[in-house]
């Protein structure tokens, strides 16, 4: 056996990277505000900011696509989409949207009334949002392990079920519905085990409510419970993701993730009340219910997609190309998310910089210095992202993390070591870093538009306040 877990693919088309050099990186991000969500991608060399929907698709994908049935309604790419989905999941109604906050707004428009409550494990920023723009409360009960990035429990996305028990004894007829996101993006790409979703769906049922998957990493998810759930290792991914599927009575998907696909999104619901009520509201805000707001095209290359993504050799090499990257950074030692995830490795930016308070936002600060040093792109899933305006200053999320995310195909492993000398370059000089602040934010989602400023030069009247 060799020790070498090889890309299970070669490469037959290149697309150049832009090159650039510090001091026009420098002027790029005082141009973008100190947001590396407004820099433009010609002004970036590898971006780790999402993926969702940057991923390369492959070549059956792509024949696909050639062969979309772009009629308006009744496309014929809609019915294999349709029965991929069925067969992978059993759901009874499918509908597709152009991505997963369509589907999360229209799921929420149709289930939620003012003052109900979502619980989850923990809700991804557009899901929080969607649930809070429509009067909701969103409330995370994820395991106390979670918030503790040193901590090697192996499924630091589970719920917990005391607490979830608690919530739905005492809030009962506030609780529109418990939702568990997979993985648990928020806070490291963690995973739910079977054991955990099967609870928490059997408590959901207990008390009336129904049970619902945020499912845009449903195939990562099941391999990490191959990995790591014991009694689960001689079975397939594919098994495991059905039995995932078949325990919900719906699901939301960013189909850009684990849909292998660059753009698209479904949801899937087996109550046939609620499934008319959200193709009424899908055919006013996406289109018709056969095509939800994608190209024919796009049906047929994810129909391809969400059987691509299961494959026992394409999800190996996915994992551990992570946990590569994951262990170049703990030999260095910069602080991690432990353990290893899946989409992405997450650096404990509040850890990195602790001379800067959490409300100046180390996250945005290590984004920042991470694109200066290499033109390497990141994210910053903290305070910026999760925290709450206080009077003075936010109050700090629970974590302030750096999301490294890997588009799905896309980067080799050379890529990966250059990324591994931009990290330790800046780590080299943490002790230097000043925190930022704001100085313009919206009202919703204000991480994918912010300005700021370095502290150094914010005045007393500025940041946002």
């Amino acid at each position: 056996m060799t020790r070498t877990i090889i890309e299970p693919f070669r490469i037959k088309m290149t697309e150049p990277l832009p090159l650039t050099t510090r001091p026009q990186r420098e002027r790029f991000l005082r141009d973008a505000k100190f947001n590396v969500f407004k820099l433009r991608s010609s002004q970036i060399t590898i971006d780790l900011l999402t993926d969702s929907g940057t991923g390369a698709m492959s070549a059956a994908q792509w024949g696909a696509i050639m062969t979309g049935d772009e009629t308006y309604a009744g496309s014929e790419s809609f019915y294999q989409l349709e029965g991929v989905v069925r067969e992978l999941t059993g759901m009874k109604h499918v509908i597709p949207t152009h991505q997963g906050r369509a589907s999360e707004h229209i799921l929420f428009s149709v289930a939620l009334k003012p003052g109900d409550e979502v619980l989850a494990n923990a809700h991804f920023d557009t899901t929080r949002a969607n649930v809070e723009y429509l009067g909701g409360t969103a409330t995370d009960l994820v395991i106390a392990e979670a918030a503790d990035p040193h901590n090697e429990h192996p499924f630091k996305g589970n719920i917990d079920l005391a607490k979830l028990e608690q919530h739905l004894r005492s809030r009962g007829d506030r609780v529109a519905m418990v939702l568990m996101t997979i993985t648990n993006n928020r806070g490291g790409g963690q995973p739910v085990s079977l054991a955990n979703l099967k609870a928490a769906k059997d408590l959901a049922h207990r008390f009336g409510k129904p049970f619902f998957l945020d499912a845009a990493r449903f195939a990562e998810n099941a391999w990490l419970i191959k990995q790591r759930e014991p009694g689960q290792g001689q079975r397939t991914a594919s098994e495991i993701a059905k039995e995932i599927f078949r325990l919900a009575d719906g699901f939301t998907m960013s189909c850009k993730k684990d849909g292998l696909v660059n753009i698209g999104g479904l949801l899937c619901i087996n109550d046939d009340a609620l499934a008319d009520k959200a193709r009424s509201l899908l055919i006013l805000t996406e289109g018709f219910p056969t095509y939800g707001g994608l190209a024919g095209r796009d049906l047929a290359a994810l129909a391809v997609g969400l059987t691509e993504v299961l494959e026992e050799g394409y999800l190996e090499y996915r994992i551990a190309s992570v946990r590569y990257f994951f262990n170049l950074l703990d030999k260095i030692g910069v602080p991690l998310m432990r353990p290893a995830g899946g989409h992405a490795v997450y650096i404990d930016a509040a850890e990195f910089y602790p001379q800067i308070p959490r409300w100046e936002y180390p996250g945005v600060v290590l984004a920042n210095e991470l694109y200066v040093e290499g033109g390497v792109r990141a994210v910053e899933v903290g305070t910026l992202m999760f925290g709450r305006t206080g009077p003075v200053h936010d109050e700090p999320a629970a974590l302030d993390l750096l999301r490294l995310t890997f588009p799905r195909r896309t980067y080799t492993q050379s890529h990966v070591d250059y990324i591994g000398e931009v990290v330790e370059a800046v780590f080299a000089r943490r002790s230097s870093q000043r925190g930022l602040k704001i100085s313009r934010q919206s009202p919703v989602l204000r991480a994918f538009t912010a300005e700021m400023e370095p502290v150094a030069l914010a005045t007393a009247t500025q940041g946002g306040r």
